[in-house]
């Protein structure tokens, strides 16, 4: 595997697009009320939550999930990864991980509406990643 053809920068800034969408995600403008009320959440609970493990791993775990995408998404002689191509392989891989968040979810007696939310979030996080990635080559 050639790993010199990876664009660093592009890592960067996909693995903060996961962090950003996030952000957006759980806002309470989308799916933050409602991800708070099926987590059994209150304001109070994420008012005394530890902000900078919170964040901190969440960024260094998005940055985990683009340099991951990224090794998948590797140049060989028989494909060449552009926009679509990436934007799929994300896709693909926000598959594999919403069926993981799915199984966990069933068995921690999760509702639907909040393995969609959290699932959702996978999707689309690592769809966007994958598109970065794919476009920035």
């Amino acid at each position: 595997m050639d790993m010199s053809s990876i664009n660093w920068l592009a890592v960067l800034v996909a693995g903060l697009s996961g962090f950003a969408t996030g952000g957006i995600w759980y806002s309470p403008a989308l799916f933050g009320k409602q991800w708070m009320k099926d987590s059994q959440l209150t304001e109070a609970d994420i008012k005394n939550g530890n902000k900078a493990k919170i964040f901190g791993f969440t960024a260094i775990f998005s940055l985990v999930m683009a340099a991951n995408l990224a090794i998948f998404l590797v140049d060989t002689p028989q494909m060449k990864t552009d926009l679509t191509w990436g934007a799929t392989a994300g896709f693909l891989a926000g598959i594999w991980t919403f069926c993981a968040i799915a199984i966990h979810s069933l068995f921690e007696l999760k509702s639907w509406r909040h393995i969609l939310i959290n699932g959702g979030y996978s999707l689309v996080a690592l769809t966007i990643m994958g598109a970065i990635i794919g476009l920035w080559r």
